[in-house]
C-alpha cells in the first residue's frame, strides 16, 4: 500500500515514513492512499478491522500489532427508529480509540521507533498506552489533572508513564508536544495514521449494512477522531466505487463546551464549561477546518445536547442493558432529539456509535446515581 504525507495547510508532500510528526509549516499531515476492498478476500478473513488490509496505510508484510479486536456489533435501537448502536466500548481498552491506536502502533514499531509520547483526557491516552505496551514500545501520556481516576489507572497499569497536568488541556497538549521534541508524538489528533485506524469504523458498517452506506451517521465531536475517521473511510469507499454517496455526518457536542457547533453556526465560540462528556470537552479542536468541511460534503451538521439530556440518555441506554460513559450518550441523546423532531425519516437508516465504556468513569457514575431518584 504506497501511503504519502500531505500538510493539510501548505499541501507539501513527504514520505510515509518520514521522522516529523508535523510539517515544517506547523500544520498536521493528512494521507493519501488509494484504498481497494476486495469482498471476497474480506470475507474470507477473521472477524476483525484488520481484515481491510487493502485499506490501511501499512505495508502488505507489516505484522498488525492486536489485541485480538473483532468486529463491533450493530444492533437495532427502538428508542429511536430506524437507529442502530455500534457497540465501540467493547474493543479491548473500552473504546473505538484502540482502532487508531493498533494501526498507529503497527507504524510505529514497523519503523523501529521506541519512545512514544501522548497527551489525552483518558481514553486516546489508555489505547496508545495499551498498544505501546504490546509493542514493546515506551510511553509517556500526559493527561488533565482532572481525569476520571479510573482512565488513569488504566493507562499506568498499562506500563506507560502517566504525566497529570494542571490546567486547561490545552495546557496538556503544550507540554506533551514539548517533550514530543525528544521522542515521537504519537498523536491520536496529529497523526494520520490514527485517524486511518478509526475509519475502519466505516468499512465494518458498510459491511454490515450488506455492503452500503447508511443514510446517516450521528458522532460525538472532540477533536474529530472518529467523526474524522467515518469521513475518510466513507470517502475511500466512494472513491473505490462502493458506495453511492456518503452518508450525512451529524457531529455532537456538549453545549457547555461547543466550538465547532459555534462555527458552524457563524457564532461566537463561548467559553469553555465543565460537562460530564469529558471525552469531547476540546476548546480549540487542531482539525476544526477538515471537521466543518467533511460536514459540508456530506450534506451534515454540528448540534449540541444539554447536560440534563447526556444524563437522561446515559441511564436510557443503561436501562436498556447498554453501561457507557457519559461522553458515549451525548450522540444518542442527539439521535433522541432529532427523532422526536421528525428529522430522521422513516426508511432511513442511522448509525449511532456507543464509544466508550461506563467502566471507565465509576466514579462519576456513582454521583449520578447519588442524585438521580430511584
Amino acid at each position: 500500500m504506497l501511503a504519502v504525507l500531505v500538510c493539510s495547510a501548505c499541501r507539501l508532500s513527504a514520505p510515509a515514513d518520514s521522522p516529523g510528526w508535523r510539517c515544517a509549516c506547523g500544520a498536521p499531515y493528512d494521507l493519501r492512499i488509494e484504498a481497494a476492498f476486495p469482498r471476497e478476500a474480506i470475507l474470507r478473513r477473521p472477524a476483525s478491522f484488520w481484515r481491510y488490509q487493502e485499506a490501511l496505510p501499512l505495508p502488505p508484510a507489516c505484522e498488525p500489532v492486536s489485541l485480538g479486536e473483532t468486529l463491533t456489533p450493530l444492533v437495532p435501537w427502538p428508542d429511536a427508529p430506524g437507529c442502530h448502536l455500534k457497540l465501540e466500548f467493547l474493543f479491548p481498552t473500552g473504546s473505538f480509540k484502540d482502532r487508531g491506536a493498533a494501526v498507529l502502533l503497527t507504524h510505529l514499531r514497523a519503523r523501529g521507533v521506541r519512545q512514544v509520547v501522548e497527551d489525552s483526557s483518558g481514553n486516546a491516552g489508555a489505547a496508545v498506552a495499551a498498544y505501546a505496551a504490546h509493542a514493546g514500545i515506551g510511553c509517556r501520556i500526559f493527561v488533565p489533572a482532572a481525569t476520571s481516576s479510573g482512565k488513569l489507572a488504566q493507562i499506568a497499569a498499562y506500563g506507560a508513564t502517566v504525566v497529570p497536568v494542571e490546567g486547561t488541556r490545552e495546557a496538556v497538549t503544550v507540554s506533551a508536544r514539548a517533550e514530543a521534541e525528544q521522542s515521537y508524538y504519537a498523536s491520536h489528533v496529529f497523526s494520520p495514521f490514527f485517524f486511518h485506524g478509526t475509519k475502519t469504523f466505516a468499512f465494518e458498517v458498510w459491511e454490515q449494512l450488506g455492503f452500503r452506506a447508511p443514510d446517516c451517521l450521528i458522532l460525538p465531536v472532540g477533536h474529530g477522531t472518529l467523526f474524522l475517521g467515518a469521513y475518510l473511510g466513507f470517502r475511500d469507499l466512494l472513491a473505490a466505487g462502493e458506495i453511492r454517496a456518503l452518508p450525512r455526518l451529524i457531529g455532537v457536542q456538549a453545549a457547555a463546551c461547543a466550538p465547532l457547533a459555534a462555527a458552524w453556526r457563524g457564532a461566537p465560540t463561548a467559553a469553555p464549561e465543565d460537562t460530564l462528556a469529558e471525552g469531547i470537552r476540546i476548546a480549540a479542536p487542531d482539525r476544526a477546518a477538515a471537521i466543518l468541511q467533511a460536514c459540508r460534503e456530506s450534506d451534515g451538521e454540528i448540534l449540541t445536547v444539554s447536560e440534563p439530556e447526556i444524563v437522561s440518555t446515559f441511564f436510557r441506554l443503561a436501562r436498556a442493558g447498554f453501561y457507557v460513559e457519559p461522553t458515549a450518550a451525548a450522540a444518542p441523546a442527539a439521535a433522541l432529539k432529532l427523532s422526536a423532531a421528525g428529522r430522521l425519516p422513516a426508511g432511513e437508516t442511522t448509525i449511532v456509535p456507543l464509544t466508550g465504556t461506563g467502566l471507565k468513569a465509576g466514579s462519576t457514575i456513582a454521583a449520578l446515581l447519588k442524585t438521580r431518584p430511584a
